[in-house]
């Protein structure tokens, strides 16, 4: 029964994650409407949350290698709060400029407490259970993360009926119930028994990436990559749906149930079948690459809502085989000291990803055919460079993996 909400605790950490900027893209117009923002200073209420869990995601991943992953789960979930409550006074501030940088502030220090929950919970996931165990964890961590994908805009729709500030109620009551577990049920959780210098310690982490790099980086690119493209590709159906087809609120945010639901029932089936098995984790990343491939292919000369929906479920349901694969490898291939930094590297990349990919999409969208042929090539040589230089893909290295 304690492992069971074990698993649920870590599950809520990249939960609370996807909140962070998922959630508010349906109310953005409602913020800059009631703050009286321009169009600029609307895309810093999303990217003065992903900068900061960015830079601090490998800043935490280092010091979680050398005191522990609990402690500083626990004092991200307490920035998390934080940073809400700010954003929630801006609502009564009266001056819509004090109201705007109290917001601004609040989601940086949010941004700051969201670099310690999806790598942290990788991690955490990879102390704590072994083999088997561990790649059916992983996979349900991706599961609470595409099941909060699905959600979010509906969350954020659904509270914003209030007011826009309203949404930001959520992340609290949702850090506190992380805090409980976290308190309750995960014990004193491992930490470096001998604490080396910061000299010492890249040192050994370069062995690492010099040892495991060909297929390492490879990986983090193809994680990195499928982040961008599903946010970016959100993005665009958003835009889509709510400009030429006139749906908004509830129902918009219903609209992404079936691609985010693909990819959501693809990472659990995966998270349970591949174990730590090398040649079914390698056959199901080929079959989710060929996927992904084919949807966004497909796309450059279909694009029809009707289309739309179909191939970006098929291709989201790749994803779904591709990245709990990517997750399994990476956490499996280093020494239990070494594991925070090189997954929080990990998660790095992907929030890049998920912070480039409305920018990008955004830019692209004025020739809707060039940009889902940007986008087949993208993933046309990311995954070439995964199964040429990465063609010694394995799941742990004995002489590493300690634990």
């Amino acid at each position: 029964m304690k492992e069971k909400y074990i698993v649920i605790t870590l599950g809520l950490l990249p939960f609370i994650m996807v909140l962070g900027n998922s959630m508010l893209i349906p109310i953005l117009p409602a913020i800059q409407n009631e703050l009286h923002l321009t169009e600029f200073q609307t895309g810093l209420v999303l990217s003065s949350f992903s900068i900061p869990a960015a830079l601090f995601i490998p800043l935490i991943g280092v010091l979680s290698d050398w005191y522990g992953r609990k402690r500083f789960i626990v004092v991200s979930m307490l920035l998390l709060i934080t940073g809400s409550l700010m954003a929630i006074a801006s609502g009564y501030v009266s001056s819509d400029r004090s109201g705007f940088y109290l917001l601004l502030a609040g989601r940086v220090i949010q941004g700051m407490g969201a670099a310690g929950t999806t790598p942290l919970a990788m991690a955490l996931a990879g102390d704590l259970f072994q083999q088997e165990k561990r790649s059916k964890v992983l996979g349900i961590i991706e599961v609470y993360n595409g099941a909060g994908k699905v959600v979010a805009p509906i969350i954020g729709a659904t509270a914003a009926l209030f007011a826009w500030y309203s949404a930001f109620y959520v992340y609290p009551f949702v850090a506190l119930f992380i805090l409980y577990g976290v308190l309750r049920y995960v014990g004193k959780d491992r930490a470096a028994q001998d604490t080396i210098s910061i000299g010492g310690y890249l040192q050994k982490t370069w062995k690492v990436l010099k040892r495991e790099g060909t297929w390492l980086l490879p990986l983090f690119f193809t994680g990195g990559l499928g982040l961008f493209l599903l946010f970016g590709t959100l993005y665009y159906l958003s835009f889509l749906i709510e400009e030429t087809y006139h749906i908004d609120g509830f129902f918009k945010g219903t609209a992404f149930a079936f691609p985010l639901g693909a990819m959501t029932v693809t990472s659990y089936w995966t998270g349970k079948r591949i174990k730590n098995e090398r040649q079914l984790m390698n056959k199901l990343l080929a079959i989710g690459v060929m996927l992904v491939m084919l949807s966004f292919a497909s796309l450059i000369f279909l694009q029809t809502l009707a289309a739309l929906m179909f191939l970006t479920t098929i291709g989201f349901g790749g994803l779904g085989f591709v990245l709990p694969c990517a997750n399994m490898m990476i956490t499996s291939v280093v020494a239990d000291e070494e594991r925070g930094f090189v997954v929080s590297l990990y998660g790095a990349v992907r929030f890049i990803g998920v912070a480039l990919g409305p920018i990008v999409f955004g830019k692209w969208m004025g020739n809707v055919e060039e940009m889902f042929y940007y986008c087949f090539m993208l993933t046309l040589l990311t995954f070439g460079w995964l199964f040429i230089r990465g063609n010694r893909l394995k799941v742990a290295n004995p002489s590493a993996n300690k634990g």
